[in-house]
């Protein structure tokens, strides 16, 4: 395992989170001590057909765990928090440090995950753990979730800050960002500064989240139907602002979707979602109220094919179905890769007679919770970093931030756009890249992690856009001849009934050229057979249809 620091170097680098939007995963090392900060998932995109999670490769912690102090969270999104139960399966983690929210959120995952040992902390605004030469303190900051925070590494070069994922809200629904103390660290002296890059892109600053709250009350007032909120379920001041907006019109609220029954039953025991007890209902007491006095809150904001929404929108929810007067509001943002699943919900919803109100100009029914583009300034401006590492964010995000830095006073050359994986290596008076540590995705599919590779997908690829054809045959052994004619399946290929010739045809060419191999050999090679057949029905087939089914040639043997 090589060592790319020298002994006074500070070694910063992601395991995930640059290039792309989610697994958020960063590392601090020096000498013996690492601290790792947040262990989250990726959402898969559409072409990781069944994945249901990414997640880093911990094979470098793995390795390293011995030097290992502690797992630092931010805050308790998933693609920070949702790789923990991973992470535990691989590598000893000593202490985990967060704080508020995340605290409840990391418990409720790991219930299910009883035979995980891990000491679980409440770090609190003002204090500093001391982890060893590496010390660890942190600053409040405004984000979609409460209590997020940024995480100050306190090294012997100098003070590493990580932003977490941030925004400046001057009106947010839950306390201020600490501004003094983030001007106080800036004063101070940051060596490196490593922040959120989610929202280069957009050259201004984020709407608060007090202008979305009034203006979703103003659009409460406004439904006679039953209000059914899609929203991201770790969207606790969002759920809070729904549940204010249906307490003010007079509304019960009934909560579909697992993931939103979890944050709620969470929000509610930690204090961070208010209402009377007898604002939320059971789902059989629905029918019991009036549509003008209903609330139905539910996952399903980007189009996932199994959430509450989409499966209402679908008319296969058990027990909700679009009625006349419903309105529909999308609250969230459409993640990059899933606008057209929106949209086929959006149209589902608007064919089954419902209205339905997204995010627009003319009704603010969301705001991202990251930084803008003079949001990222000012952050710049109160650190005044010596050099900057831009974090979160797809490649073009890394970009447009590591410019903007450079602009409000970063040194040019002192800013570093990384891949994952690439160790920068930082003193008081120096920074390099200094090498590259193992770093990758790793699939999770159900209980499978990290067997499922490239050949895997490249086949599930095949068989979603060809199908599969099986060309079934049983060799008698003794007089190498075939016992009965080949069996032809086909699934997602043709349809069978429809195209009897064309089978007849396969079955035919496959007895036909079989036989004659047969007859030519000495002894049986089932393996070479297989190649044999499936280059005869990939040529034939490509031929007769122009298409490329995966072939499965299935060779039994009886004596």
């Amino acid at each position: 395992m090589p060592n790319f620091l020298k002994n006074n170097e500070v070694g910063v680098f992601a395991l995930g989170g640059l290039g792309e939007v989610g697994k958020n995963m960063y590392v601090v090392e020096y000498q013996d001590e690492i601290i790792v900060i947040d262990s989250g998932i990726l959402f898969p995109d559409d072409h990781l057909l069944g994945i249901d999670y990414v997640i880093p490769d911990y094979t470098y912690l793995f390795e390293n765990q011995d030097k290992i102090k502690a797992l630092i969270i931010t805050h308790g999104h998933m693609d920070h928090i949702g790789g923990i139960e991973y992470l535990l399966r691989r590598v000893k983690i000593p202490v985990i440090y967060a704080n508020g929210l995340a605290i409840g959120l990391i418990k409720s995952k790991l219930e299910n995950h009883r035979g995980y040992r891990v000491d679980l902390k409440e770090y609190q605004e003002y204090e500093k753990l001391v982890l060893g030469k590496l010390k660890v303190s942190f600053f409040r900051t405004n984000h979609s979730i409460p209590d997020s925070f940024g995480i100050v590494v306190h090294s012997p070069e100098g003070r590493i800050i990580h932003t977490g994922d941030f925004k400046f809200d001057f009106t947010p629904t839950g306390p201020d960002a600490d501004y003094q103390r983030i001007a106080e660290l800036g004063k101070k002296g940051v060596l490196l500064l490593l922040s959120d890059s989610t929202n280069a892109e957009l050259n201004e600053f984020t709407k608060s989240e007090t202008l979305v709250s009034e203006s979703i009350k103003d659009i409460f007032t406004q439904i006679e139907g039953r209000a059914i909120v899609a929203t991201f379920a770790s969207n606790v001041h969002r759920v809070q602002q729904m549940v204010e907006a249906s307490i003010a019109t007079g509304r019960k609220i009934v909560v579909y979707g697992r993931s939103m029954v979890n944050t709620v039953e969470v929000g509610k025991e930690m204090g961070y979602i208010k209402a009377p007890k007898t604002t939320f209902i059971d789902r059989n007491q629905v029918r019991k109220y009036p549509a003008s006095k209903v609330t139905i809150l539910c996952t399903g904001s980007q189009g996932e094919p199994f959430a509450a929404l989409s499966r209402i929108a679908a008319g296969t929810h058990r027990q909700i179905s679009i009625q006349h007067g419903d309105t529909v509001i999308f609250s969230s943002s459409a993640i990059p890769g899933n606008q057209e699943s929106i949209s086929h919900t959006i149209n589902q919803l608007f064919k089954r007679g419902a209205d339905v109100i997204t995010n627009s100009p003319l009704s603010d029914t969301h705001t991202s919770g990251h930084a803008g583009r003079e949001e990222l300034k000012l952050m710049l401006k109160l650190t005044k970093p010596k050099y900057f590492m831009p974090i979160h964010g797809e490649y073009r995000m890394l970009k447009i931030h590591a410019q903007t830095a450079v602009k409000t006073g970063v040194k040019k050359g002192n800013e570093f756009v990384l891949d994952n994986g690439d160790m920068l290596a930082v003193t008081k008076n120096s920074a390099r890249v200094a090498g590259k540590v193992q770093a990758g995705d790793v699939y999770v599919d159900g209980k499978g992690i990290g067997d499922i590779g490239n050949v895997v997908l490249r086949d599930r690829k095949y068989l979603s856009e060809d199908g599969l054809l099986s060309a079934i045959i049983t060799i008698n052994t003794k007089t190498n001849k075939l016992v009965t004619d080949p069996n032809i399946i086909s699934r997602g290929f043709i349809y069978m009934k429809e195209r009897s010739e064309l089978t007849s045809e396969i079955s035919d060419l496959v007895k036909e050229k079989v036989s004659e191999k047969l007859e030519n050999i000495q002894s049986l090679d089932t393996s070479r057979l297989k190649r044999y057949i499936t280059n005869l029905l990939r040529n034939y087939i490509n031929q007769k249809t122009e298409r490329n089914p995966m072939i499965l040639p299935v060779i039994m043997t009886v004596n």
